[in-house]
């Protein structure tokens, strides 16, 4: 395939054929690359490079602290767009090195007791669940697991019921899983978590785990009514690998939650034996960052949102269910996602096949996708009856061109496997 040809977009595309042109050299990959990997690390615009290259030459001739002042604005400007993408105030941000990161830290914060629950769904990241295990070696906590409804994602009503009888320390839910295009009803989650608070008495804490989902489409964290939500920037906001964003609750912020190992910058030391935390969301930060990946995310954000998220949600639904249809299509080849929704991650098996050679071959005509291994999704793998899937993810910058090129080269490589 010439990566610099013209491109065809779909019939009932959101974006005109000018305005995915200017996305599309303004994305330096796409001149290499068919990029379908975007839940992976989507190709960051140069917008979001250039900052990160000024900001490191800043530093080479200037020096990191000073850098970072003279960049004050910049930086405070991440807090402000990333407040701006949630719909929440600036001090309920922090920053992390990663998704897990953010995720942690809001876990470390809950004052875990034995005995406590986590109530949780299927279809969780597997780092989530991991942390989980880690906290029942540890503490001796319980993790109880929703069940899932019959087409797929959490049962609304199990997940009422298993509130009131277990009266959870913390739910947790994943809005859409690492090994799925799976989407949560995270809407009537919200709903189901306040009626549930009302006559609680002890607090249950609600964490979102939103990775795969910020980039995709909008989020309004006043509406998903979560404690904590967590997010990367290298996925499909396309911001810099290494970047991490925690959202915390006002209520949160309140009742005096940290994290476990807060530092210089989340706390002031007081007294000998005593430390006063901040305020605000900066307690869950550490005292160094990257500033370069600081900008960078901030760039992202501010790109993004320019291009509109609703916007970005409709093509990205547009292109990544093309993508469901044409794999049906093709012999061996099985869908595995569930749901009643489902977002722009694609994920199917192959029968007889091997994983990597495919991967490979795909790389070999610089198709970017991404294997997916039991072990990431326990639960989900042996309920599919499947030890792998391929992801294949794709984002507006995307062109028709490309799905069939990737489709076409999917069913060589399938034949002569």
């Amino acid at each position: 395939m010439d990566l610099a040809k013209q491109f065809t977009l779909p019939k009932n595309s959101i974006f005109t054929h000018a305005e995915i042109e200017t996305f599309r050299n303004e994305t330096p990959g796409c001149r290499s690359v068919v990029h379908l990997n975007n839940a992976g690390a989507a190709l960051m615009p140069e917008v979001v490079i250039k900052a990160q290259v000024d900001h490191i030459m800043l530093e080479a001739v200037k020096g990191g602290y000073e850098a970072s002042a003279l960049k004050a604005d910049a930086i405070r400007g991440f807090y402000e767009q990333a407040a701006l993408l949630l719909n929440c105030t600036p001090s309920n941000i922090a920053f992390t090195s990663s998704a897990t990161d953010s995720y942690s830290r809001a876990l470390s914060s809950i004052l875990f007791k034995a005995g406590d629950i986590i109530l949780t769904d299927n279809d969780d990241f597997v780092s989530n669940q991991i942390q989980f295990l880690s906290l029942q070696k540890r503490l001796g906590i319980k993790i109880i697991h929703i069940n899932n409804a019959k087409e797929g994602g959490v049962d609304l009503n199990d997940l009422q019921e298993k509130l009131k009888l277990h009266r959870p320390k913390l739910l947790a839910i994943t809005y859409i899983p690492t090994n799925s295009g799976l989407m949560q009803p995270v809407d009537d989650i919200a709903k189901i978590y306040r009626d549930y608070l009302q006559n609680a008495g002890d607090k249950t804490w609600y964490i979102l785990d939103a990775c795969q989902v910020v980039g995709q489409m909008k989020l309004d964290v006043q509406k998903l009514g979560c404690d904590f939500l967590s997010f990367t920037g290298r996925k499909f906001l396309r911001g810099p690998r290494g970047t991490g964003v925690l959202y915390i609750s006002n209520d949160a912020l309140k009742a005096g939650l940290e994290p476990m190992f807060i530092d210089m910058h989340g706390a002031e030391w007081t007294n000998l034996d005593s430390y006063k935390q901040q305020p605000d969301a900066k307690r869950f930060e550490d005292w160094e960052f990257a500033y370069s990946t600081v900008i960078g995310t901030m760039e992202a954000i501010k790109y993004c949102r320019h291009i509109g998220e609703d916007k970005i949600w409709q093509q990205v639904k547009l292109l990544s269910g093309m993508l469901r249809k044409e794999l049906a299509g093709i012999d061996n080849v099985k869908i595995l996602d569930r749901g009643p929704m489902q977002g722009g991650l694609v994920t199917f098996n192959i029968a007889d096949a091997n994983p990597n050679h495919i991967v490979s071959e795909l790389t070999k005509r610089k198709i970017n996708v991404v294997a997916s291994y039991r072990a990431y999704g326990l639960i989900d793998f042996d309920e599919k009856g499947v030890k792998w899937v391929i992801r294949a993810s794709p984002h507006y910058y995307n062109s028709l061109d490309e799905i069939e090129y990737f489709t076409a080269a999917l069913k060589e490589i399938i034949k002569t496997k």
